[in-house]
């Protein structure tokens, strides 16, 4: 167990930003006609999306509209209730969608409800850029480097014991977290607020993480691996996770390139 001190992530993090649009660059798709398809799939498809803001706010909706003309798009606000209005209200919305095997992210800009006689939607602007990338599970990579990625929080049924957690993998929306034997047990479908995942010196990210799976790890170190959502990430986290995982890939992929290079010699 370890009893981390409180930092601020902030700075490191904002400072990271033009990086993280750098790395994502070849994911973006920018083309007006292309941003327009992949919306109009959406809106046929029925897809399920998960809208997030910072800290914590978040919902499922769907796409009812999207207007090409008026530059607008509109969510299905049917039964979203005290949500809507906290929602509206953020600057920064990310959305996040499947279609296939692709997973599509984009943030909201220009957000207002809008009443009508029966029912009631969420409009925004179209987006400026949507990214691209394979299912999530092709983005889960195993924690490396020299300092153990951590997930550090306190523990819910017991507020005054504060726990480090090593990461085991990690995705763009989730993690795998080895509890130790001599931890108190978490159940799956406790929430951890304020929890901070500690990646490398350099990245830190504030999150809460929803515990969905509990199993034993056979063989292994003594403990259980929680396996958790990601909830609440800022869209500026969100990019610096990516990031990350993508530096993680690349790494990975050298490695074996450099192995198959030596067997063959």
């Amino acid at each position: 167990m370890v009893d981390p001190q409180p930092t601020d992530a902030a700075p490191a993090d904002a400072g990271r930003n033009d990086a993280a649009e750098a790395s994502l660059a070849p994911y973006a798709i920018e083309q007006p006609a292309e941003l327009l398809g992949c919306l109009r799939r959406l809106l046929a498809a029925n897809a399920v999306l998960s809208l997030t803001a910072p800290g914590g706010t978040a919902l499922s909706t769907q796409l009812c509209s999207v207007d090409e003309v008026h530059g607008r798009i509109g969510f299905d606000a049917a039964g979203l209730g005290a949500v809507l209005p906290e929602l509206a209200e953020r600057n920064e919305v990310t959305v996040v969608a499947y279609l296939d095997e692709v997973r599509l992210q984009f943030e909201l800009h220009d957000l207002l409800i809008v009443h009508g006689a029966r029912t009631s939607a969420l409009q925004a602007g179209l987006p400026q850029r949507i990214y691209r990338f394979q299912r999530r599970n092709a983005f889960r990579v195993r924690a490396q480097g020299r300092i153990a990625p951590m997930a550090e929080f306190r523990h819910p049924a017991m507020p005054e014991m504060r726990i480090a957690l090593r990461v085991l993998d990690i995705s763009i929306g989730g993690c795998a977290l080895l509890l130790p034997a001599d931890v108190p047990a978490l159940a799956p479908g406790v929430a951890i607020a304020g929890a901070r995942l500690r990646l490398d010196a350099e990245t830190r990210l504030d999150v809460t993480l929803q515990v969905h799976h509990v199993t034993s790890i056979q063989p292994g170190p003594p403990g259980t691996r929680l396996g958790c959502s990601l909830v609440g990430l800022a869209p500026s986290a969100s990019r610096t996770l990516q990031c990350h995982i993508d530096q993680i890939q690349r790494r990975q992929r050298l490695v074996v390139s450099a192995a198959r290079t030596e067997g063959a010699a």
